[in-house]
């Protein structure tokens, strides 16, 4: 004899002052969703719900992206690099325009043409010597 056994699906229902304490848990930057999950036993796709009505930062139709913070810190540390890299290639670039206002100097008050010219041929290099 087989026993005709469903599983009864619980449902749970919060009210609105619990989902605003989780959503101001989350924008707080205290606890991430899967942290709340894991603390409350509340599924991640209904806490994102709350947080898309519930929060004051975050607008309907406006993805929500959470960052773990290894990753938070290797974005700052690439924003460092970047901004370092940008720096160096200033100072490099008013290293040029002096070395072409100097070249640009030496041509006009002392007649003398610092860059190379295309119709000199190019030299031979130098010979191998032999040794004993």
């Amino acid at each position: 004899m087989k026993l005709n056994v469903r599983q009864i699906r619980k449902r749970r229902i919060y009210s609105p002052e619990f989902k605003r304490e989780i959503v101001s848990s989350f924008e707080s930057g205290k606890f991430s969703v899967g942290q709340l999950k894991k603390l409350y036993g509340v599924a991640s796709t209904q806490i994102y719900a709350w947080i898309y009505k519930y929060s004051t930062f975050n607008e309907k139709n406006i993805q929500v992206v959470e960052m773990k913070d290894s990753q938070f810190k290797k974005l700052q540390e690439l924003e460092k690099k970047v901004k370092d890299l940008e720096r160096v290639v200033g100072q490099k670039q008013i290293q040029i325009d002096f070395l072409e206002k100097m070249i640009d100097i030496a041509k006009t008050e002392l007649d003398i043409d610092i860059k190379k010219n295309f119709s000199t041929p190019q030299s031979t290099g130098s010979k191998n010597t032999k040794s004993n």
